[in-house]
């Protein structure tokens, strides 16, 4: 089992940044790889953006690719979010969750755990 937990999240200005965290529990971090996704308000969940287990691959939705920045520090059993220039329109409530496959996966099916979920609001 893996416990995550997200945090970070807040209330911005179009234009601002935010950083999330996903602290992880349980099981060796380090040996999963981790998503983040987000859902708005009469929206399905959506795929933002992923990293590999060793943290060498990233991949990132078209949306958010050049603002968002995934990274991890396994020593910490965190993964980040890092989000600049941020829009309107990424508003919503943001997830991460951790796979045990070994490549980039974009499917919210790929993935056994997910945390509960941080609010990002982007207003002015």
């Amino acid at each position: 089992q893996v416990q995550l937990v997200e945090s970070g999240g807040g209330l911005v200005q179009p234009g601002g940044s935010l950083r999330l965290s996903c602290t992880a529990s349980g099981r060796t971090f380090s040996t999963y790889g981790t998503g983040w996704f987000r859902q708005a308000p009469g929206k399905e969940r959506e795929y933002v953006g992923s990293i590999t287990r060793s943290g060498g691959i990233t991949r990132y939705a078209d949306s958010v690719k050049g603002r968002f920045t995934i990274f991890r520090v396994n020593a910490k059993n965190t993964a980040y979010l890092q989000m600049n220039s941020l829009k309107p329109e990424d508003t919503a409530v943001y997830y991460c969750a951790a796979t045990s496959r070994t490549d980039i996966v974009i499917v919210t099916t790929g993935y056994n755990y997910w945390g509960q979920g941080t609010q990002v609001t982007v207003s002015s």
